[in-house]
């Protein structure tokens, strides 16, 4: 008895040393589709960087990797709400690689996390992120059109979006989207101020 009653304390005691994230909500939320989307990430966009790379205008692939090779910056301190310009990029299937133009978004706060509507463009998505480590967080979204109202996520694998989110600079970050359901193999959305 004396041995397994140190034995739960070091247990215990490791338990409380692991960081806690914000991730107990999201294991209720994200569905399985998307957990399998997530689970192919670094595959689906590894192809789908490749594609874009072989297909796309020099130009357009000099901007792709610079939004791809930026260094994931710590999210503490980082406040994203507010206005933001975003982009859409589209990588690999039968989009190869398209950059769009700057659109309006906003971030929110409701006080239990930030929550993201993109507000022009005939593309468009609503959701909120959850965090995952200091330097990324989960997006669990809904795409809609412009004269459409925004399903809530979980309504299907048409308008379910999940990505992750990673801040790239003092005023920049971007969301990574795994196998959307239109268009492309892999999407980035874009944020500036």
């Amino acid at each position: 008895m004396r041995r397994t009653i140190p034995a739960i304390f070091t247990a215990l005691s490791l338990l409380a040393a692991v960081p806690s994230f914000a991730t107990g909500e999201i294991e209720g939320l994200i569905t399985q589709a998307d957990r399998e989307r997530l689970a192919s990430f670094e595959k689906v966009r590894t192809a789908a960087l490749r594609e874009a790379r072989a297909a796309g205008a020099p130009e357009d692939v000099s901007v792709l990797d610079g939004i791809v090779n930026a260094q994931a910056l710590p999210m503490r301190d980082f406040d994203a709400t507010g206005a933001w310009q975003c982009r859409t990029i589209k990588l690999g299937g039968p989009a190869e690689l398209v950059i769009y133009g700057w659109f309006k978004c906003r971030i929110t706060d409701d006080g239990s996390g930030w929550m993201l509507e993109k507000l022009t463009g005939s593309q468009r998505t609503k959701g909120r992120f959850f965090t995952e480590s200091d330097t990324r967080s989960t997006y669990l979204g809904s795409f809609y059109v412009a004269d459409e109202k925004p399903a809530p996520y979980g309504s299907g694998p048409d308008s379910d979006q999940v990505g992750y989110m990673t801040r790239s600079g003092a005023d920049a970050f971007r969301i990574e989207f795994p196998s959307p359901a239109y268009e492309s193999r892999f999407d980035i959305l874009e944020f500036r101020r």
